[in-house]
């Protein structure tokens, strides 16, 4: 039988917990604009966030009108707003919305608390929509506890490691085929003012779960740690742990760019994009901004598989998927929409329309066997499927784990705690105290959540 620790809440507070904590950023944005009239009859409300490819969804959208008569009422919020919004709406089952972007963090976790319409039945009944045609670890971390599909992906991302091809070859360097970390640190010392004003690398230091934790936690993978083992004690005290942060923390004080501790995605791209840094680990997706038409560094980037040490593969896993509310009062036409804009037809819309670079990628095999799209993302569109694929989310380290997620701990409580330890980091990263002090407290936070857990 198993025992209860009488610090642990109850599931039913747990899952409210759920509904405040599920709110830090990935990628950054700002407002475009908000819609929303009643949803029934020929109806629906889509709540997304504004990043640029929502945003152009948005403006293709009247196409799926007058395919199907169903008109969409858009909310487009900044990511933290949108989470916010979502989780209290959903979390209350409102059914004000019937359709919301959700990544593959939050749903397994929304699924498991029945905040979420099933789409298995949708998918028998719709062949054309092609299920098998989406890249297996997409379909596999939008899959509930319950072995149901709960969302379906727009575009998904794993991470990999950009460098500066024309600085390697003016100082006669190579870039390994698999890198190890300690091969790229190596290769920053060398490019460290390869260029005037060039630091080696850019790797994110801003407070964050998702922001200076994600490229962290598949350092701290790869090294052999964990958050967690499979029995729930709290594991940021480990050597592995240690030497991991250690090692990130010193290399972006040593070779980093400057300002690290506020640098997230935003910032090493432009970084990267201006010529700032010679290398860059960070996710799959930015390989579209740097090899657009005005990017002062089109064709000069070379791109590799995240670095590693213990393990063979280190890339995350993420994607902003299309989830639908268990309490939408269109759950029909709600599916309808979450077919067409998850859907080959619409990524040939968005090829036509704006341009193959703009296609949200990333989540079907068609889209690499496509002609046009490998002529246009020739650079780095083999590399971002193989590094998805080889995404392992139950299985990214050296050991067993109690929960999975690759770059987060898919619990409730994960965006709170992954928040509060990744301001103790970038605190080391900025030089105001240090790594060791950084983990002590850290593995404190960490244990609070391992209370919980433990014999669960």
């Amino acid at each position: 039988m198993r025992t209860q620790s009488r610090r642990r809440p109850p599931r039913a507070t747990l899952a409210m917990a759920a509904a405040g904590t599920l709110l830090a950023p990935l990628l950054s944005g700002c407002w475009v604009g908000a819609g929303g009239a009643g949803s029934g009859g020929d109806s629906i409300n889509v709540l997304m966030v504004n990043n640029p490819q929502m945003t152009e969804l948005q403006k293709l959208a009247p196409r799926f009108t007058e395919e199907t008569g169903i008109k969409v009422n858009f909310t487009v919020l900044p990511e933290n707003d949108v989470r916010d919004k979502i989780s209290q709406d959903f979390a209350n089952q409102a059914g004000q919305y019937d359709v919301a972007t959700l990544s593959n963090y939050e749903i397994p976790i929304y699924a498991r608390n029945g905040w979420l319409h099933e789409m298995n039945s949708y998918v028998a009944k719709d062949p054309g929509y092609d299920e098998q045609d989406v890249l297996r670890p997409m379909r596999q971390s939008l899959t509930g506890d319950d072995g149901k599909l709960y969302g379906q992906p727009f575009y998904g991302e794993s991470s990999f490691l950009m460098y500066r091809k024309d600085v390697f070859e003016k100082e006669g360097l190579t870039m390994p085929a698999h890198p190890t970390w300690q091969q790229v640190a190596d290769l920053a010392a060398k490019t460290d003012g390869a260029e005037p004003g060039m630091k080696g690398i850019c790797l994110r230091g801003l407070p964050g779960w998702g922001e200076v934790m994600a490229p962290l936690t598949t350092v701290v993978n790869t090294f052999g740690g964990t958050w967690f083992d499979k029995d729930w004690k709290a594991r940021l005290d480990s050597p592995e742990w240690e030497k991991a942060t250690k090692f990130y923390v010193d290399l972006v004080r040593e070779h980093g760019e400057s300002g690290a501790a506020q640098s997230g995605f935003a910032e090493c791209l432009n970084n990267m994009t201006q010529g700032k840094v010679a290398m860059w680990y960070d996710a799959t997706s930015a390989a579209g901004s740097l090899e657009s038409a005005k990017s002062p560094v089109k064709g000069k980037v070379g791109y590799a598989p995240a670095p590693v040490e213990k393990t063979e593969s280190a890339g995350w896993l993420y994607t902003w998927a299309w989830g639908i509310q268990q309490a939408s009062r269109n759950p029909d036409n709600a599916w309808k929409f979450v077919s067409w804009a998850s859907g080959k037809q619409y990524e040939q819309l968005v090829g036509d329309e704006i341009g193959w670079s703009n296609v949200p990628a990333g989540k079907r095999a068609s889209t690499y066997a496509n002609p046009a799209y490998r002529q246009e993302a020739a650079a780095f569109q083999e590399m971002t499927k193989e590094a998805i694929e080889g995404a392992r989310p139950n299985d990214p380290g050296v050991q067993p784990r109690p929960a999975p997620g690759i770059q987060f701990v898919g619990i409730p409580e994960f965006t709170d705690l992954g928040t509060k330890v990744s301001q103790e980091i970038s605190a080391a990263i900025a030089g105001r105290q240090s790594v060791d002090s950084a983990l002590k407290k850290s593995q404190q936070l960490a244990e609070k959540i391992s209370e919980e857990y433990e014999g669960r």
